[in-house]
């Protein structure tokens, strides 16, 4: 399976993908959405910022979900892994609260894709900020 993980430019997280300080990508939601039991190891994700072109991929070493989440276990969450996820507990009122479930996804062999490409996020929603598919070339575009 390959997945494309869809970033805000703001963040600045693929840069921190790419030169290893980040080595794991967590999503936070309210109700389970993709990732949540989508993703395995061994299988790739994709990189872009919102309205720009994939720029990186990466192998996906480990998962790890976590569900019925409190301040306390989210807190918990980002004391052990924040800095592999490039959050710590300063960022918990804007990534966290409110958030029931966890992912994350770790990161191995990150590689800047040499020839950027834009992918078609039809039938996905257009706010749809995770894409799984079977094979990546069924929603690259030339």
């Amino acid at each position: 399976m390959n997945h494309v993980a869809i970033m805000a430019k703001k963040s600045g997280f693929i840069e921190k993908i790419l030169n290893g300080t980040k080595t794991i990508e967590s999503r936070w939601y309210k109700h389970r959405v993709k990732p949540w039991d989508s993703i395995e190891k061994g299988e790739k994700v994709y990189f872009k910022y919102q309205g720009s072109k994939v720029i990186a991929s990466a192998n996906v070493s480990k998962v790890l979900q976590f569900s019925d989440l409190t301040e306390y276990k989210s807190k918990e969450i980002l004391n052990e892994y924040g800095a592999g996820i490039g959050l710590f507990l300063d960022d918990y009122e804007s990534w966290c609260k409110d958030k029931n479930y966890c992912v994350l996804i770790f990161l191995e062999n990150p590689l800047e894709i040499s020839e950027p490409f834009q992918i078609n996020k039809k039938g996905f929603g257009s706010a749809s900020a995770w894409l799984s598919v079977d094979d990546i070339q069924k929603i690259r575009l030339t």
